[in-house]
């Protein structure tokens, strides 16, 4: 097998892609390329074409991994995605995955149970809404469905903890305040139902107490 071609990736200006009996074979770094001593025209076998793709290159993913976890928990999708953005094949990307998920580096049950918790103290919404958002991050449908069982709050008593800490010092009987509130608890994901109980209730305690 010969090294037919090498060209600078367009997209990761310090790897290269190495073309094989014309043919794309791999990414590798301009350090390790030369390190390998490899050149265009060179013969190459299937002894450095695989140290190459399941050592060097897995071992190199691997660590830019780790050093993006070492910033914030994050989901396996958002490790993949991070790891294609770099230039890593697939093969090499489960690798790595299925390694960390072993390590305890990437945990979607953990993920999503602190991202419930921070959501419920820095941006309160309903159950449905964190569902979507776990969904959009990777997490699976299931793991969400069972962290979201465990949480204790239910919907109305969140809706209602909002109304009165944003429309608390305003009238709520007055029509244009109530549609505010209707509007502000629809779009952190409450149902309609949960919204008209929240708003009645609160209405019939002004009530009580004028």
């Amino acid at each position: 097998m010969e090294i037919t071609s090498v060209e600078r990736n367009r997209k990761h200006r310090d790897k290269l892609s190495v073309y094989i009996d014309g043919k794309f074979a791999f990414n590798i770094s301009e350090a390790d390329y030369l390190s390998l001593n490899l050149y265009e025209r060179s013969e190459i076998d299937e002894k450095t074409i695989d140290y190459i793709r399941n050592t060097i290159n897995f071992q190199e993913a691997k660590s830019r991994a780790i050093r993006y976890l070492t910033l914030r928990i994050r989901t396996e999708k958002e490790v993949r995605d991070k790891l294609k953005s770099e230039g890593y094949d697939r093969e090499c990307i489960s690798r790595v995955i299925d390694e960390l998920k072993a390590m305890g580096y990437i945990n979607n049950q953990l993920y999503a149970q602190k991202y419930v918790y921070d959501r419920s103290k820095l941006k309160p919404m309903s159950k449905r809404m964190m569902k979507l958002e776990l969904l959009s991050k990777g997490i699976p449908e299931e793991v969400a469905d069972e962290v979201l069982a465990d949480w204790k709050a239910e919907d109305k008593d969140v809706a209602r903890s909002l109304v009165k800490r944003k429309f608390g010092k305003y009238d709520l009987r007055d029509g244009k305040i109530v549609k505010k509130a209707y509007m502000f608890l629809a779009h952190r994901g409450f149902s309609g139902d949960t919204i008209k109980e929240v708003l009645r209730e609160l209405d019939a305690e002004i009530e009580d107490e004028s």
